[in-house]
């Protein structure tokens, strides 16, 4: 039984209503403490007793934390973290020494509010050895969806109140006083006092044992084992769910709002897979009795990967069978692998700091790929990889205002900013590279290994380099990473041909177009006309030359002249051919002789080149023509992406080109429609459904008139039945951004529609589509309309994000909205993630120096912590653009090549 069930009816007397402190008035802080990065460690947490009385309908909290503490060195002193937020009651503090029977009363109480952290001053030393420290705390349930908060739901009509926790990176000291850092892992006792015996209350261990007192339950959880205080949690509101067990016995749960149960089974499904798979891969169980995954209406992040309670929002665990598209099945899957991966990397083995992050999310984003093939082969997997994860980190990788995948982080207000794409797209594309060059069987050994080896405990990076070299025979695996993972950027591999010798050359690759003296370690593969001719090597050089006639003695047919190197993208770099390998590797590509994976990768490098002004938008528009008949999602969706940044520059640029260019996108996609067409086809693959809607959403933005049409007159079918075969899940984005196409401000009819299906509806995945499409409108009143409803108490605070997606002619106008709501925006967000999400989609479309000027003016004396390198990254992006257009302004074979292009 936990301990604390002994003192709870003590706790009700102590701390029922306001806090009885008056005599001992928080005291001035100890200076010797401000400013510090880190807790100090004379006294080390073993275990907490944490007892929590939630009143959900006051939105606010009580309660007491008891925490064996280890007092390693003299002092007088405990240094612990506490929020700002979080009311300490000085009489409640006492520290008894149990060898001795001895308590320490009130000390002196101090608060480092910019620090967080709470200073506990005895009138003498404290002995060394075990000892137990009691607190009292009262705080507020917020709606800010961090540390301990409040998410409502409706049921039966009613509106309610659900309790939940959000601790990472570093909340969990606004719902109790604690050390909350990573490397401090102890024991959790927790206990619900007096909670409404009708709800579901829920946390990491399974319930020791509940006491019933007329409509109020008082619940027990068994001691969890050692964790970070971040991982801690507890959901309390009311939930159906649906379980199942793993073949070794762990009951897995998903909870959801009830009468959405259903909606549960593909996420608990894959959980169950995904369970036993890791075990395998790992040569580790899982290490809980049981798992729940929880459907969070209000939730800021995708997922929390919280040990034997995972949180996720509700579009990211909940699948309905038929108004779910594609898309959000593999979006199910990806987080859910995601979250389970931390469960051994993160939550068994934890970085022992937050400059190592990417050791949990690199991996957990790699490892999610792993388990989707070994779950889902059909969907042909690792050739998203690379679209969605390294293309994706290469973007933000190759900006001057970019950061190491090991960051420093000197104070807990820098943490959410390394919450971003370098730590884990770039985090998991590394370990695809390492894994390529030490080959799959010894990565994975070496996991395992490391998973044993510290398990329980922390881990840095170089504690997994170490076992790598071990396992792998390898001694030079952490010269080799070291240049990847402590220095920002990444190499572009400058390739020529001369005299049938390659000449390899590296830079570091930046969009603003100088390249600094940074080297890398490369692992490199290239092929010469087949896939047969492998070859593998290191480059460890600024430049180097390799003689290939070997490999192109029996090339005779043109198809086959081609070189390709980084063979199937595996390494995080880009490459530039000279001329003459580039245009072989269009006809390459022209006559499919690449594979799927090799396409996307030139066509994702020549358009980074394009925007670093290392190619011109003539040469890059026409090797887009090499693409025309191309069928494969990850390819088509890479292209779409691309058609879109360029329409945008272009229309800054040249607008007098933009029918052409038009033209030409439009002329790319049509083989593509043909193939797919509106509605599915028997037997069809998974990504073939995912393209149908990216095709048919990119020809309604371009203003293709019978796509909008066909759109229109299914959305119409549509509203009369919402049921109906004519607007599958799958292409409803699409007929909602084609719908808002001929909305104007004289004529709302299509913007009332769209409205009227996200108010009936209580599908979250559809509520995002509608939302996300409002903005594409070419009328700028209706823009500023859109962006006003995502702000309204209509939408929930993290789904308002979905609402910045503004079409080209709404920007200026977006800006001016953006400036108009920033307080009302910093106040509901404070600060934090969700905050930084509102700046960079507005901000980095712009391409002049003068609105740079103005955005950095306005900015000026507004920027909080969090935000400060999103805004930076923003503020570069916009001044990469303004060079882009003036280059493009330039391109004198522009004009002819566009027109030339669009009447193929």
């Amino acid at each position: 039984m936990n301990l604390l069930k002994k003192c709870c009816s003590c706790f009700r007397k102590k701390t029922d209503g306001t806090s009885t402190s008056t005599s001992h008035q928080l005291s001035h802080p100890t200076t010797d403490f401000k400013g510090q990065p880190r807790l100090p460690t004379f006294a080390v947490p073993i275990r907490y007793d944490i007892q929590l009385k939630p009143d959900l309908a006051a939105c606010k909290f009580e309660g007491i934390v008891s925490i064996v503490v280890n007092i390693v060195a003299d002092t007088r002193f405990i240094v612990l973290n506490a929020a700002a937020q979080l009311h300490i009651n000085p009489d409640s503090v006492y520290f008894s020494d149990p060898n001795s029977n001895k308590v320490f009363e009130k000390p002196k109480v101090g608060k480092v509010e910019a620090d967080e952290i709470l200073v506990l001053e005895f009138s003498e030393t404290l002995p060394k050895g075990t000892g137990v420290l009691t607190i009292g705390f009262e705080g507020v349930l917020n709606d800010k969806m961090k540390g301990f908060y409040i998410s409502t739901y409706d049921h039966n009509g009613e509106k309610k109140n659900m309790a939940v926790t959000q601790f990472e990176p570093a909340y969990a000291r606004q719902c109790f006083p604690c050390w909350d850092e990573p490397s401090f892992k102890a024991k959790f006792n927790i206990t619900l006092l007096d909670v409404p015996s009708e709800l579901v209350t829920l946390s990491n261990m399974p319930v020791d044992e509940e006491e019933l007192n007329g409509n109020l339950k008082t619940v027990y959880y068994q001691e969890s084992p050692v964790m970070s205080t971040y991982l801690v949690a507890v959901v309390i509101g009311l939930f159906d769910y649906i379980e199942d067990h793993t073949p070794d016995g762990i009951k897995v749960r998903v909870y959801s709002q009830v009468g959405k149960a259903n909606q549960g089974k593909f996420a608990l499904h894959v959980a169950l897979q995904t369970l036993g798979f890791y075990k395998d891969y790992f040569q580790m169980p899982y290490s809980l009795p049981k798992l729940d995954m929880v459907a969070i209406p209000d939730f800021a992040f995708g997922a929390m990967e919280n040990y034997g309670l995972v949180t996720y929002r509700e579009t990211d665990l909940l699948f309905d069978d038929h108004h779910s598209a594609a898309a959000n099945k593999q979006r199910v899957a990806t987080v859910v692998a995601h979250e389970l991966a931390h469960q051994w990397f993160g939550n068994l083995v934890t970085m022992e700091w937050w400059t190592d992050l990417w050791l949990n999310e690199g991996f957990a984003t790699w490892m999610s790929y792993m388990a989707k093939d070994k779950l889902f082969p059909e969907w042909k997997i690792w050739t998203q990889f690379f679209d969605h994860e390294s293309s994706e980190g290469l973007r933000l990788d190759g900006l001057a205002k970019s950061h190491p995948i090991e960051v420093e982080v000197n104070h807990a207000s820098e943490i959410d900013e390394i919450f971003d794409t370098i730590s884990y797209k770039k985090g998991a594309s590394i370990i695809q590279m390492l894994k390529g060059y030490v080959g799959g069987p010894h990565f994975q050994n070496s996991l395992a290994t490391y998973i044993k080896r510290h398990a329980w405990s922390n881990a840095r990076t170089n504690d997994l380099w170490a076992v790598l070299k071990e396992e792998c025979n390898e001694p030079t695996i952490d010269k080799i990473m070291n240049s990847w993972t402590k220095q920002e950027g990444y190499p572009v591999l400058s390739v020529k041909m001369k005299n049938q010798t390659l000449e390899i050359k590296q830079s570091r690759f930046l969009y603003a177009g100088s390249h600094d003296r940074c080297q890398w370690i490369i692992p490199i593969t290239y092929c010469c006309g087949d896939y047969d001719s492998l070859i593998s090597l290191l480059m460890e050089k600024k430049s180097e030359t390799y003689d290939i006639k070997d490999l192109l003695s029996n090339i005779t047919d043109p198809a086959r002249s081609w070189i390709k190197l980084n063979v199937e993208q595996i390494g995080f770099f880009r490459v530039k051919y000279d001329d003459g390998l580039a245009a072989k590797l269009r006809y390459a590509i022209e006559h499919k002789c690449l594979s799927v994976t090799d396409r996307l990768g030139i066509l994702d490098d020549s358009f980074a080149l394009c925007m670093a002004r290392e190619m011109s938008l003539t040469s890059l528009l026409t090797f887009m023509a090499a693409y025309r008949e191309e069928l494969e999602h990850t390819v088509l969706s890479n292209l779409i992406k691309i058609i879109g940044k360029i329409e945008r520059i272009v229309a800054d640029a040249r607008p007098e080109l933009m029918n052409y260019i038009k033209q030409f996108f439009i002329g790319l996609l049509l083989p593509a429609v043909a193939n797919f067409g509106w509605d599915p086809k028997q037997g069809e693959s998974h990504l073939d459904a995912m393209s149908r809607g990216d095709i048919f959403t990119a020809l309604a933005v371009l203003g293709h008139e019978e796509t909008i049409n066909e759109a229109n007159s299914r959305f119409n079918a549509f509203l009369n039945d919402r049921n109906t075969p004519l607007l599958h899940p799958d292409i409803r984005k699409a007929a909602y951004v084609a719908v808002m196409q001929k909305v104007t401000s004289s004529n709302k009819e299509g913007l009332e529609s769209l409205l009227k299906v996200y108010r009936e509806t209580d599908l979250s995945q559809e509520k995002t589509r509608i939302l996300g499409s409002l903005a594409s409108c070419p009328d700028e009143s209706v823009v500023y309309e859109a962006l006003n409803f995502a702000l309204s108490s209509e939408v929930r605070k993290q789904d308002a994000v979905f609402g910045l997606a503004v079409s080209k002619e709404g920007r200026e106008v977006a800006w001016k909205w953006l400036k108009n709501n920033w307080d009302k925006i910093r106040t509901t967000y404070g600060s934090g993630l969700l905050l930084t999400r509102f700046v960079g989609p507005i901000v980095s479309s712009f391409a002049s120096s003068d609105k740079m000027k103005e955005i950095g003016k306005f900015f000026g004396n507004r920027t909080q912590a969090s935000m400060v390198r999103t805004l930076k990254q923003s503020m570069e992006q916009i001044y990469i653009n303004s060079k882009w257009v003036q280059t493009i302004r330039n391109d004198k074979d522009l004009a002819e090549a566009v027109k030339k292009l669009a009447n193929k």
